[in-house]
């Protein structure tokens, strides 16, 4: 598959020609470089452009080798890990760690000494190319950007190239890597994406749905003390007229008290997914008695860690399109360019918020403090509440003390969604726990705007505003179509 071949190593996969459901071949090939190349089936095929159909989909498994001569290779050691952790480093493979959230999450913890492998399809990157998007800071290879992270830390980051809704492939991994804690964000995890068509809503719901089930049945078969981090979503609640729990609610009803999951109330096929996949979660801790925490996270903004900071190959994505980038990374994009910031409706829409820096704070929190066996835990992942119209106005003060005039338009409202609501949502568990947040601030928001000024060459306008939209299913992507 060619999205998976563009990487600086010079990679040949074996000619031989193996029907999709066909066992494995025991045949490999060793290739400079330490990389290991084995087929593998990939349910997310159709979703690539016809003329790669030919190419056969495959699986790496792969170790960062050489270093480009550019990167400093001057090691320095990881943070001290927490004096209640094992002397022995634990070892976490962090499923969708080229992404947003697991770029970020690997580096954290390989640089508090956890021996990290990073999971990954990369299909992620083939969506950009797809639909003719790209991040507002450039990118390098996954394979760049580990041998850069050998360079400057010393640390190596395994990586093992595949899908996991293949299920040999994960086995295979799994049994080579031996986790002792998974930390998955291997989902296609844009609401928009999810609600272009009717391909991309299956893709959705089959990649995130399957592959974590496959998680559930790897952990099940090959590590059964092994403690599942799932990466879920506040939007599974909604919007409801009462307060958010984390997780469970209390009911009174007929004279009878009982504790059950909260209601549900998810708003695209992606959020659907979600719901689905912690009620898979929740039934395998009963029946199997697997550990697990889901990670019910708000909107993610910011783009800067410790890690991602240390040089220009760990950059992290960022995105500002109206598919992929949320709403206040988007608004800083639109302001650094002249553009009026895209409030949508009314712009009552409320929802919690974080940093990525706490993304990953809460993620090695979660990892350090695991849950029992059987026990399912929900923690609310998020520090603080903006309405759109508040971020709006945070955005436009901010930009104003840079000497950008920005101004805000109210546009139609692509989703379906209440535009004013009442919203109020717990979050003290991961507080309890020793979270310390980083609230959103001005010297924040200054960073932002700097960090998408800095870019602003790479901003393409017509991606700004928003394309797809809840009732009018079908909307044609601009490059290759999904079937």
């Amino acid at each position: 598959m060619a999205h998976l071949m563009s990487t600086s190593c010079s990679i040949k996969i074996s000619s031989s020609y193996r029907p999709f459901g066909q066992p494995l071949s025991e045949d490999r090939t060793v290739l400079p470089n330490s990389f290991t190349i084995k087929t593998s089936k990939s349910p997310f095929k159709r979703l690539i452009s016809k003329g790669h159909r030919a190419g056969r989909s495959c699986g790496v498994l792969a170790t960062a080798a050489s270093v480009s001569k550019e990167v400093s290779a001057n090691p320095r050691s990881g943070s001290d890990r927490s004096p209640n952790d094992s002397s022995k480093p634990q070892r976490v493979m962090v499923i969708g760690g080229d992404g947003y959230c697991g770029w970020a999450t690997a580096l954290h913890l390989s640089n508090k000494g956890y021996e990290v492998a990073i999971v990954d399809s990369l299909v992620r990157r083939l969506f950009d190319h797809q639909l003719g998007l790209d991040s507002l800071t450039p990118i390098s290879s996954i394979h760049n950007r580990l041998r850069c992270w050998k360079a400057i830390t010393g640390k190596t980051i395994e990586l093992y190239i595949g899908d996991i809704c293949d299920f040999e492939f994960l086995s295979e991994t799994f049994n080579s890597f031996e986790p002792d804690a998974v930390v998955h964000f291997g989902e296609q995890r844009s609401a928009p994406y999810s609600m272009i068509d009717r391909s991309r809503a299956v893709f959705t719901q089959k990649n995130n749905v399957i592959g974590t089930l496959n998680v559930l049945f790897a952990i099940k078969e090959f590590r059964e003390e092994c403690h599942l981090v799932k990466l879920g979503t506040m939007g599974e609640y909604g919007t409801p007229n009462i307060d958010i729990e984390e997780g469970y609610i209390t009911i009174s009803h007929n004279g009878r008290t009982d504790t059950l999951p909260y209601p549900k109330q998810a708003s695209s096929f992606y959020h659907l997914s979600k719901v689905h996949d912690s009620n898979n979660i929740a039934f395998t801790c009963k029946a199997w008695g697997i550990r697990a925490t889901d990670l019910n996270q708000g909107v993610v903004y910011g783009v800067k860690t410790d890690e991602t900071s240390m040089h220009e190959q760990l950059y992290n994505r960022l995105d500002y399109d109206g598919v992929f980038g949320t709403a206040l990374n988007r608004f800083c994009v639109q302001a650094a360019v002249g553009h009026p910031l895209t409030v949508y409706g009314k712009g009552g829409q409320t929802r919690g918020y974080l940093d990525i820096r706490d993304t990953v704070q809460c993620v090695e929190l979660a990892i350090a403090n695991p849950a029992k066996p059987g026990e399912f835990r929900v923690f609310n992942q998020f520090t603080e509440q903006f309405s759109v119209n508040e971020l709006a106005a945070l955005v436009t003060k901010a930009g104003q003390k840079l000497g950008l005039d920005v101004q805000t338009i109210s546009v139609p409202n692509p989703r379906v969604e209440a535009e004013e609501h009442y919203y109020n949502a717990k979050h003290t568990k991961l507080i309890e726990l020793g979270l310390k947040p980083h609230l959103l601030s001005d010297s924040l928001l200054d960073s932002l705007l700097n960090f998408a000024i800095e870019f602003k060459d790479r901003i393409d306008t017509k991606q700004i505003m928003p394309s797809v939209s809840w009732k009018k299913i079908g909307v044609t992507p601009q490059t290759v179509p999904a079937n």
